[in-house]
């Protein structure tokens, strides 16, 4: 399995230099998937590593689709990464949606997201993605959406993709800061 380090280091030469806001987001991502390790029990690792490579597939290196998860996956299977991993990165935060919106959805068809595994770790790796900002400060859903809508034109498939699944998005949220009451923990970005 990839380390969390391992994943930090992969993402940092991707991301440091070239796009250096999107790196500090990937850090503050990481940063929340620590503080929710709790819920991922012993697949914290795994969560915390797919929260450093989420936005890898942004790297102008990798961007052969334009469609940054599927680009971010394709590039970590070719490393030779953790199945597990490589599909969380692709199904993050909504992807499903975008990829529909984009009329792209065939290219998710080889990163399965049925697994036991995967299913259970991307609820977390979306709440943790929704509570930190671009410049990887922790922030509420309600401030990174209103981000989201206002760096993407209406038109935009983004744009659409978030207005389209908002409301999954919002129930993610819930659920994850529920499960965090539950077990005691503060909810970064409430």
């Amino acid at each position: 399995m990839t380390s969390p380090d391992e994943a930090a280091r992969i993402a940092e030469r991707l991301l440091a230099s070239d796009l250096p806001r999107r790196w500090e987001h990937s850090r503050g991502v990481a940063r929340a998937a620590r503080s929710v390790a709790s819920l991922a029990g012993p697949d914290a690792e795994l969560l915390e590593a797919a929260a450093w490579l989420h936005d890898v597939g942004y790297a102008p290196a990798l961007a052969a689709t334009g469609f940054h998860p599927t680009d971010g996956a394709a590039h970590l299977q070719t490393l030779g990464l953790d199945g597990d991993l490589v599909s969380l990165v692709a199904h993050h935060t909504n992807s499903e949606i975008e990829a529909a919106v984009r009329g792209i959805t065939a290219l998710l068809d080889p990163f399965p997201a049925h697994r036991d595994r995967v299913r259970r770790l991307l609820p977390l790796l979306t709440y943790c993605d929704l509570t930190t900002s671009p410049d990887g400060d922790t922030i509420s859903i309600d401030v990174r959406l209103a981000d989201i809508y206002d760096r993407y034109a209406p038109a935009d498939a983004v744009h659409r993709a978030i207005r389209r699944g908002e409301g999954a998005l919002r129930s993610v949220h819930a659920e994850v800061t529920d499960a965090l009451s539950r077990n005691g923990s503060v909810a970064p970005g409430t």
